[in-house]
């Protein structure tokens, strides 16, 4: 599927991708949505069109605990997580199920460059016993895959939000290879004979060429933009 969001030259082939990956993880729905620095929005989705108008038109993202709560968050959000006691929240809940969202959820913020926000959602009805499962097994995949889908879709749309990146050193590269083929910190910093600081410096000074959130994010777009050979 990576490989195929990759290959993707065309917003409609971007959604078809979006309605291939709910399948492949077996949710209820699949949600890609971005706002760019100019307010641009641009959404690939499997919500019910009705749904989804209705959303548009009344500015529900206001109330929206989903979309409040991951602006003020940088890792995957469970939905339980989110403050769903105000009455407004409890009003769009009951909204939402009506219109078929399903009852459990998980989201990923992205930050891109320029002040590009996104959400990654995995929306699915079932058990709490069930999507905890679902959940461990399935968030660090959901993870690298959201940044893929979002950069993907930068480069689709060619709006202001595309900016060139720095060039890598050497070692940056080694250190993000490292961690690309699984080594935890501590093994990756013995394989390249460093200590785990310089290790993190760096990682660190990757994610920043990189304009990443986090060390996932830039492993990701570090793979995306093919800087390193895994």
């Amino acid at each position: 599927m990576i490989d195929s969001v990759l290959q993707a030259q065309t917003l409609e082939e971007l959604q078809a991708l979006i309605i291939g990956l709910r399948d492949l993880y077996e949710v209820e729905h699949l949600i890609y949505h971005s706002v760019n620095s100019t307010g641009q929005q641009y959404a690939a989705l499997t919500y019910d069109g009705a749904w989804v108008e209705r959303y548009i038109s009344e500015g529900l993202e206001r109330v929206d605990p989903v979309v409040q709560g991951c602006y003020q968050r940088f890792h995957p959000v469970d939905w339980k997580q989110l403050d769903w006691s105000p009455k407004s929240a409890r009003h769009f809940l009951e909204e939402a199920s009506g219109a078929g969202v399903g009852n459990q959820g998980l989201s990923v913020p992205i930050r891109g460059p320029s002040g590009q926000f996104a959400l990654f959602t995995v929306n699915h009805r079932c058990s709490d016993a069930d999507w905890e499962k679902f959940s461990q097994n399935s968030v660090k995949d959901l993870l690298l895959v959201s940044h893929y889908v979002n950069q993907k879709a930068l480069e689709l749309e060619r709006g202001t939000d595309v900016v060139p990146g720095q060039a890598l050193s050497p070692r940056e590269t080694d250190a993000l290879t490292m961690l690309a083929l699984g080594y935890s910190r501590a093994r990756a910093a013995e394989r390249l004979s460093i200590s785990e600081h310089t290790l993190r410096v760096y990682i660190e000074g990757a994610r920043f060429k990189l304009g990443a959130m986090n060390t996932t994010h830039a492993v990701a777009r570090a793979l995306v933009k093919g800087l390193l050979v895994v």
